[in-house]
């Protein structure tokens, strides 16, 4: 967490709360969050005087476009942005402040201090990491069947690891890969390239209807996740098969089982998603 969704929503609601001011000076309370420059003192002085243009997303990773410079921010497990006015207390997990003419505050919290923060001049940042080996975003109209044909086709690797690999299709996290399978009714330790172009079919929809559904529902709260404004999203709500093990599948009956598929915590509907018999599971 967060994954595609829940970045997306951050992405929007920060739009509607900082696009066009400017920012003043920045604080930084935690050095290890900013990644480049390695210099806490260049990065906030290189920010100081450039507004906000807009604010985009590739992947999980937030891009704060100003000015003359880009800002590249992942949230990682527990990283947040809020907007406050100067006055307002300080939450002891606030690690950067980024100061604005008008008296408002955008700060990042973050309990786990796991999140990252890198200043690029414009262009740059598409070119270096950590965008630069990232792969299809699977909202865009780039991403066809054909195009996702291209992506799984003849790999032994199994679906799952394979949706989890953000060089190949960004954005999607434990939570909706295994929501998309579902959907699909394809097994999580299916090879791709075991899968037919039925099924390969199934999954395209299955991943773009899955994403579409949770950014309209204002992302996952499963854990501690919230928007630029404070607010939970509700997609949690309407999970078919994410945290539900030992609870009947809504479709079949069939209880709901919980696995470890490629290190990750995996759930599944063995009837809805049966494992082909060729399927080497060791």
């Amino acid at each position: 967490m967060p994954e595609l969704p829940e970045v997306e929503t951050v992405r929007r609601t920060l739009n509607d709360l900082i696009t066009g001011k400017q920012i003043q000076h920045v604080t930084v309370r935690l050095p290890r969050i900013i990644q480049r420059p390695d210099d806490i003192q260049a990065f906030a002085n290189m920010l100081a005087g450039h507004s906000i243009v807009t604010v985009e997303r590739r992947g999980k990773f937030l891009r704060f476009v100003l000015d003359g410079l880009v800002m590249v921010s992942h949230l990682r497990m527990e990283g947040r942005y809020g907007l406050f006015q100067q006055d307002d207390p300080l939450d002891k997990h606030t690690h950067v402040i980024f100061h604005f003419t008008d008296g408002t505050e955008l700060r990042y919290t973050d309990v786990r201090q796991f999140g990252t923060m890198h200043l690029f001049q414009p262009g740059e940042d598409l070119l270096l990491k950590p965008l630069n080996k990232l792969g299809q975003e699977p909202l865009d109209a780039s991403f066809t069947m054909e195009r996702f044909k291209e992506i799984v086709a003849g790999r032994s690797t199994k679906i799952k690891p394979l949706l989890l690999n953000q060089e190949y299709v960004v954005g999607i996290g434990n939570i909706y890969v295994d929501e998309s399978l579902h959907r699909a009714g394809i097994h999580p330790e299916e090879t791709a390239k075991s899968l037919s172009d039925e099924q390969l079919g199934r999954l395209h929809s299955a991943i773009v209807a899955t994403l579409t559904d949770a950014v309209n529902a204002g992302g996952s709260s499963v854990k501690s996740y919230v928007n630029g404004q404070g607010e939970s999203g509700s997609y949690q709500q309407q999970h078919l098969i994410y945290g539900r093990k030992d609870q009947p599948c809504s479709t079949c009956g069939t209880l709901i089982e919980k696995s470890v598929v490629g290190g990750r915590g995996t759930h599944i509907c063995p009837n809805c998603q049966p494992l082909s018999v060729f399927v080497n599971k060791n």
